[in-house]
C-alpha cells in the first residue's frame, strides 16, 4: 500500500488512531448541513468515517498532491470530489452555494487562519468540528475570566457556539506532534447580525487584547486618540469582558468617534 511521507513544511502529522478519526467523525449534530467538507484528510483516516455515513455528501480539499493520489486511489468515491490546493486561498463561494460542514485534523501552523476565514463565511458554515493543538482548542472554548480567553475566543463565540469535545495524545499521530490535541464543536448561534459595527468589533477586540495586561482605556489609546473615556468599563482588561461586554465597548466607541 502506498504511503504518504508526511511533510514538516506543511505541518502533517498524520492521525493513525482509528477511535479518534471515528469521535471526530462523530460529533457533528444531526442538524448539521449534509453537504461536508473535510479541509487535509492526507490518507483518509478521518474521511472513510465520514463516507460511512450514507446522509453525507462528502467533498475534500488538499494542498498535498502525494495525498491526493492516495486519495485517488484508495477512495474511488471520492471522484470529482477532491478540490486541489490551499484551503486559506480557496474561493468558497465558487464550490458551495448552500451552507456546508467543515471538519478535519487541522494542520497546527494554519489552524487558526482557518478559523479568521470561517468568520468571512459565518453564513455558509452554521457547524465546524475538528482537531487542533490543545491549547489552541481551549483558547477557542475558553470563557472570560481566563487566561486562555483570547481575540479567537471573542470573535468566534460572538457568532458561534463552542464546546471542547475531548482531548488526542501525542501517540494517536505518525509522527507524533509535540504537544496533545483538543477536538472542539462550533456551532452558529440566533445571532444573525451584531448589535454593533462588525468591522469596529473586530478591530477592539484585536487591540484590547494585543496589549492585554493593560486596562482597556490604555490599550485603546490609539483608538481614542485624546479622548480619556469614562466608565468602569474602560477600568477593566480585556480579558475580563464577556463577548456582550465587548459589543457594548464597542457602541460605546462608536458613538464616541461620532461625537468627537
Amino acid at each position: 500500500m502506498t504511503k504518504v511521507r508526511a511533510k514538516k513544511h506543511l505541518g502533517q502529522h498524520f492521525l493513525t488512531d482509528l477511535k479518534a478519526a471515528q469521535r471526530i467523525a462523530e460529533s457533528l449534530t444531526t442538524d448539521a448541513p449534509n453537504t461536508i467538507l473535510e479541509i487535509g484528510p492526507g490518507m483518509g483516516v478521518l474521511t472513510q468515517f465520514l463516507l460511512q455515513n450514507e446522509r453525507y455528501n462528502v467533498s475534500v480539499v488538499e494542498i498535498d498532491t502525494e495525498s491526493v493520489t492516495y486519495l485517488k486511489e484508495h477512495y474511488p468515491q471520492l471522484e470529482g470530489k477532491i478540490i486541489e490546493g490551499d484551503f486559506l486561498k480557496l474561493d468558497l463561494t465558487k464550490y458551495f452555494q448552500e451552507p456546508f460542514t467543515i471538519i478535519g485534523n487541522f494542520p497546527y501552523n494554519i489552524s487558526s487562519q482557518i478559523l479568521f476565514k470561517v468568520l468571512e463565511h459565518i453564513d455558509l458554515v452554521p457547524q465546524f468540528a475538528g482537531m487542533f493543538q490543545k491549547e489552541v482548542a481551549q483558547r477557542i472554548a475558553s470563557g472570560p475570566g481566563t487566561k486562555d480567553y483570547g481575540i479567537l475566543s471573542v470573535l468566534l463565540q460572538a457568532y458561534y457556539n463552542i464546546e471542547y469535545l475531548f482531548t488526542v495524545n501525542e501517540g494517536a499521530f505518525n509522527p507524533p506532534p509535540k504537544v496533545k490535541s483538543g477536538v472542539i464543536r462550533l456551532m452558529r448561534n440566533e445571532r444573525t447580525e451584531l448589535p454593533c459595527d462588525a468591522k469596529l468589533f473586530k478591530q477592539v477586540v484585536k487591540m484590547g487584547f494585543n496589549q492585554r495586561r493593560k486596562t482597556l482605556s490604555n490599550s485603546l489609546k490609539g483608538m481614542l486618540g485624546d479622548i480619556k473615556p469614562e466608565g468602569e468599563i474602560f477600568r477593566k482588561r480585556p480579558e475580563q469582558l464577556s463577548v456582550e461586554e465587548f459589543f457594548d465597548l464597542t457602541i460605546i466607541i462608536e458613538n464616541i468617534k461620532n461625537n468627537a
